[in-house]
Parts: C-alpha cells; structure tokens; sequence
C-alpha cells in the first residue's frame, strides 16, 4: 500500500480567530471550522476527555491544509513556540508566496515579526522565517526565475 498524500499540519493555538486572520492575510483559505469532544476524540489522541476547537485552513492550490487547534479541555502543557530553528521536533511551516517583500509587509502589520533577514539563495530563492503574532515559527520561500 502507498502513501497518498500529506493530509494536514497541526498547530495549537491561544487565539483562534486571530490566528485565522493572520492566515487568511498570508493567503490561505478557511476551509471550516469545528468542535471535537467525546470519549472517541480522546481514544484517538490518547488525552481522554477532551474539548477542542479546530478551525481547517487551505493553500490556494488545494493541496495543503493547517489545523489550527484551541484546547479548552484538558489544558496546554507545554509551549514550544519560542525555541530556536535548531530545537529537536516539528518546528516551522514553510509557503512559497509570490511576493517575498510585499507578503512580509502584510504580516509584519498583523503582528509577525522577522527572525532574521531575508537572504538569497543561489539563483533559486530567496527565503526568511517569521514568528506570527502568537509566536510560531513559519518560512517564506519566493521562487526566482
């Protein structure tokens, strides 16, 4: 059997409706929102009785979705958002946009800021990473031609 696709890319949020906006600015599209609980949601996550809001983000092209996930029950017990590139464990997101310069001016007014600068690489990128306004890690990759 064969591997079919990425599905989605988990986030977990204090601010859901912030940070939906900050996604729809960046360019993706809400694809719906939810609430999961019961004792099937807990079997699935192994966190038992649990209450949480998800809000499903897509690229433009269809392909790639965010889950952006609000617990209300049980609570968050830990918070990575602000290790270094290097910490072991799923980090960053990266999108290709097609405007590097213009993208990050949008972001920086919703509350992003840059982690270092932007950089070229070779005659094929040019590349930065951002921290949203909750602090999460994301990359933006602008093609060159």
């Amino acid at each position: 059997m064969a591997l079919k696709r990425m599905d989605n890319v988990g986030i977990v949020v204090d601010d859901l409706g912030g940070t939906i906006e900050f996604f729809r600015e960046l360019g993706l599209e809400l694809e719906g929102r939810a609430t999961i609980e019961g004792e099937w949601a807990g079997r699935v996550t192994g966190l038992g009785n649990q209450h949480v809001e998800i809000a499903m983000m897509r690229t433009p092209d269809g392909h790639g979705r965010l889950e952006l996930s609000r617990f209300l029950t049980p609570p968050v017990v830990a918070d990575h958002r602000n290790a270094p590139v290097n910490a072991l464990g799923y980090l960053r997101v990266m999108f290709t946009v097609d405007d590097i310069d213009e993208t990050l001016q949008r972001l920086l007014k919703r509350g992003a800021q840059l982690v270092g600068e932007v950089v070229q690489y070779k005659d094929a990128y040019r590349l930065c990473y951002i921290r949203g306004p909750e602090g999460h890690l994301i990359g933006l990759a602008q093609e060159l031609s």
